[in-house]
């Protein structure tokens, strides 16, 4: 997947930033797997805490403390942030709980919020509510990631 959205990106000239908590990298990871990145991949932000989240994504304090980092808010903010931050034109952010700890029964573990957006456009975000372990739920989490960025990009 990530060698076709490589191509997509390419084919109509966008640059991709990533922004990461729970994955921390693993998006980025992904894409620049794939021989020729340069010419489309900008770069990826791993931001894990809250200070973090701030500093590189200009997500305010007042959304971590009223909706916390694992939110719909919290995720636009981020994808936003990173096309402020980037020469990128597309963005994808992540923000959950992989576990095994950290949940709670609002936010269970597995719950992932994913956000996507084109420069100057509307950020879109998504909550998905994942299975298994850490590692499949960050698994799951670039998997979807990926799949909403190549519908993003086929929108157009």
């Amino acid at each position: 997947m990530a060698a076709r959205l490589g191509g997509l990106l390419h084919d109509r000239h966008h640059r991709l930033v990533t922004a990461e908590s729970c994955t921390g990298g693993w998006i980025a990871k992904a894409m620049t797997d794939i021989a020729g990145c340069s010419d489309w991949f900008d770069c990826g932000l791993a931001a894990y805490s809250y200070e973090a989240k701030q500093a590189l994504l200009g997500v305010s304090l007042k959304t971590l403390e009223t909706h916390g980092a694992v939110s719909r808010e919290t995720a636009i903010e981020m994808v936003s942030g990173a096309l402020v931050n980037s020469g990128a034109s597309v963005a994808v952010a992540v923000t959950g709980i992989a576990g095994p700890g950290g949940g709670s029964d609002d936010k269970p573990v597995g719950t992932v919020w994913i956000a996507w957006k084109r420069r100057g456009g509307y950020a879109r975000a998504q909550v998905h509510h994942f299975d298994g372990d850490r590692e499949a739920v960050r698994r799951q989490t670039v998997s979807a990631a990926l799949r909403g960025l190549e519908t993003m990009l086929n929108a157009a």
